[in-house]
């Protein structure tokens, strides 16, 4: 016999008897109403599937489909809106090929999967080309002219002004650069003494090296323009970098010397200079005298001679005597004629010529 006959209920149930709902254990569990206990997970799963139906036509095994398509569809929105920032460009492929159109900085659209992007920085970059001075690899050791070995470091400064041909023209822009830089002043350097690339002339190996790099990436067809060459750092080999230190130790002495030796030969050049230049103001100061005088002297001769036609005895006595008194006034010894009177034996004439001083202030 079935439970459900037997007194009217279950094995738990009630049902007849009275109804009051007991087991044969007792009263059976009751489910939990309000409040009172935790919530229904059935009640719950039950309600969001009749939302999801009245939400997703055919209910939950169409609304599968919807939301697969619909995931499908924003991953495609994803792919095929790209953004190219303002130092970018983007190439559009179809199938792999160029399309022949630069994408602009600014978001744009394409049919991914059938058109792809490729984004090529088109501002100035920089690649350096050699090692450091005293590191262990010998890229950048060159040959130069003079048959010594030195290692140049240096960077090369491009931009990329055609990005389709800087991306399908050459297999390996970066690569393929380095090596046509290295190869162009490897062959520069060769032509040069090694002083030009250490201090002397730096400068023309560069634009050298612009010139022969730009003119091979333009027969390759790279794309690149090359907007300068800095030779950053040049030295001699590991194994002989002393024996160079002492040989620019020596070359700086000697160029002290030499400035010493100017500084002197300028500071003796300078006072002989000086010398000389005195030496002819004294000639010419002396000349001008000499000159002057002889001039007056001709003056003062002519103007007595025109004295002496007017009157010759007077001008000749004045002559005379102008001459005598400028021989015998510093003469200490007087002679007196004899014969000439008024003169007083006892007169001391030998002290007349002394000055009052010599003579000791005695009274005469």
């Amino acid at each position: 016999m079935p439970w459900s006959n037997q007194n009217g209920g279950g094995p738990w149930g009630g049902g007849g008897g009275g109804g009051n709902n007991q087991g044969p254990w007792g009263r059976g569990p009751n489910k939990p109403r309000g409040n009172g206990g935790p919530p229904d997970l059935e009640e719950i799963l039950r309600r969001g599937q009749d939302q999801f139906k009245n939400i997703v036509p055919g209910g939950f095994n169409g609304g599968v489909a919807l939301i697969v398509v619909g995931l499908f569809a924003v991953f495609w929105l994803i792919q095929a809106i790209y953004t190219v920032q303002p130092d970018e460009r983007g190439v559009e492929l179809r199938f792999g090929k160029p399309r022949g159109e630069v994408a602009a900085p600014g978001l744009h659209f394409h049919l991914w999967p059938i058109d792809t992007v490729e984004i090529v920085k088109v501002t100035e970059q920089q690649l350096n080309v050699g090692s450091r001075a005293g590191a262990n690899s010998t890229a950048g050791l060159m040959l130069s002219g003079d048959q010594n070995i030195v290692n140049v470091q240096f960077s090369v400064l491009y931009t990329v002004t055609d990005p389709e041909a800087y991306l399908f023209n050459v297999e390996n822009p970066s690569d393929t650069l380095q090596q046509v830089a290295e190869s162009a002043m490897r062959e520069v350097v060769g032509r040069r003494p090694a002083q030009d690339a250490y201090r002397d002339n730096r400068q023309p190996i560069e634009v050298d090296v612009q010139s022969i790099i730009q003119s091979t990436l333009d027969l390759y067809g790279a794309g690149i323009a090359i907007t300068r060459i800095n030779i950053e750092d040049v030295a001699p080999p590991r194994d002989v970098a002393d024996a160079f230190e002492e040989v620019q130790r020596a070359g700086q002495d000697r160029q002290r010397l030499v400035e010493e030796a100017n500084q002197y030969s300028n500071q003796k050049l300078g006072q002989a200079r000086g010398q000389s230049a005195q030496i002819r103001e004294e000639a010419s100061a002396y000349k001008d005298r000499v000159v002057k005088e002889a001039e007056g002297e001709a003056q003062r001769f002519t103007s007595i001679y025109e004295q002496y036609k007017n009157a010759p005895d007077v001008t000749r006595t004045r002559l005379y005597l102008e001459t005598m008194e400028s021989v015998l006034k510093n003469s200490k010894k007087v002679i007196i004629d004899e014969k000439q009177p008024g003169v007083v034996p006892y007169l001391p004439l030998n002290e007349i010529g002394r000055p009052a001083a010599a003579q000791g202030g005695k009274a005469p």
